[in-house]
């Protein structure tokens, strides 16, 4: 076959390390940079054990996209998997369709979110901001995989420094703090505390929202098999760490009162810690909010080429452009949609529908894999498997979580 008519197809250039770090990337993003003063103003001293919920009831849906990210290892992971499941085409589209406004409507509640970090320290007018981080990222985007992963890398790295800061300051400054840590458990039978771990628990949520979208560079990974499984694992028990020790520290040496009120809990928290100006954390926040965009961008329009390469969509959605090997058409779609979200949509209330939209994504999911077990469809040869109970207790971890809040409130 001649290169003018050899297809040309996404490149694997994606290595552990830098998988790893999209995820992080992608998880940490926007979360406990802005989630700690709400878990402290719901949970008081037993924030830390809502990411503790959070993290077991994600833990669950971690072991089942890492086991269909080897049965299946396409993009548009999770509606192949509902599709390969479920044999429905229908549910298929509904899921991909979930996904992607999940994810443009995450990353445009990011954009503003970041806008206003950048307002304070430049003068610009709000929509000249907001254009202009849309597009660069999405430029980022399309100039290639792992320039895109290479990047958002960099700025993983910036935001776990930034976290783990937090953290040496507080052991630091406060020898005792390691003494203290029993503090933010409660008793067994203190059935209040515990319903405020619960219903914090569905806050505590968004901050693990983004570990999947792993599985969305499936095709430009070296190695899958090996590679995806292990990388799921390491994001979430990273992630779950670094949110259980910054919250522990928060809590145990600022006033509840004064975190739950504040619009920065982070910046409070490092400023109180050090005596230093939060002007550091705060450009971190930028950081955290340029990485969390071009993640989603790349993660959308890898759900779109998935989509379109299946036939689910037209084709020219899983175009791919010989220069960058990126899906430009793709991309530039789904960062037209944050742009006009970012500025023209009061986009709160359906970023709070997000959790809700993920959940049902989520449960999906687990039925699949629950359903091939069932029917005995066998896992490729030496593949990373899980017990049938992993994804059985991840759809009812999924639905706790979605009826939670209508039954304790």
């Amino acid at each position: 076959m001649s290169e003018a008519t050899k297809e040309v197809t996404l490149s694997r250039v994606i290595s552990l390390p830098l998988l790893v770090l999209y995820g992080l990337g992608v998880t940490i993003g926007a979360g406990i940079y802005v989630l700690v003063g709400q878990t402290a103003a719901q949970a008081g001293m037993y924030a830390p054990m809502s990411f503790i919920v959070a993290a077991i009831v994600m833990a669950f849906s971690a072991g089942t996209f890492a086991e269909l990210s080897v049965r299946f290892p396409q993009s548009a992971g999770e509606a192949i998997y509902v599709k390969e499941g479920l044999r429905s085409e229908g549910l298929s589209l509904l899921t991909g369709g979930i996904v992607l406004m999940s994810a443009t409507v995450a990353a445009a509640t990011i954009t503003l979110g970041g806008t206003g970090y950048v307002l304070e320290l430049l003068g610009f007018q709000r929509e000249i901001v907001i254009v202009s981080i849309v597009l660069l990222m999405g430029g980022v985007a399309a100039w290639g995989v792992k320039q895109s992963v290479i990047f958002a890398a960099v700025f993983t790295v910036l935001e776990i420094l930034g976290l783990l800061v937090i953290i040496v300051a507080g052991f630091w400054t406060q020898p005792d703090l390691m003494a203290r840590l029993p503090e933010v458990i409660p008793p067994i039978g203190d059935t209040a505390a515990l319903t405020a771990i619960f219903t914090t628990s569905l806050i505590a949520f968004f901050a693990f929202i983004g570990f999947d979208d792993v599985v969305n560079l499936v095709e430009e990974t070296k190695n899958p098999a090996r590679t995806m499984p292990l990388a799921i694992l390491i994001v979430l028990v990273v992630a779950t760490v670094l949110y259980f020790m910054v919250t522990a520290v928060a809590v145990l040496t600022v006033p509840l009162e004064n975190l739950a009120t504040s619009q920065a809990p982070i910046g409070l928290l490092f400023e109180r810690l050090t005596g230093s100006s939060p002007l550091m954390i705060t450009l971190i926040a930028i950081v955290a909010t340029l990485n969390g965009i071009v993640i989603q961008i790349v993660m959308a329009a890898r759900v779109l080429y998935g989509l379109g390469k299946k036939g689910s969509i037209p084709k020219v959605f899983a175009s791919i452009h010989p220069k960058t090997r990126t899906p430009v058409v793709s991309t530039v779609l789904v960062t037209g949609v944050i742009l006009g979200l970012a500025l023209f949509f009061p986009i709160q209330a359906l970023a709070e529908m997000t959790t809700q939209f993920i959940l049902t994504v989520f449960t999906f999911v687990n039925l699949s894999l629950a359903v091939l077990k069932i029917r005995s469809v066998p896992a490729p040869e030496g593949a990373y498997s899980v017990g049938i109970w992993v994804p059985i207790g991840g759809v009812v971890a999924c639905l706790l979580l979605l009826v939670g809040p209508r039954v304790l409130l």
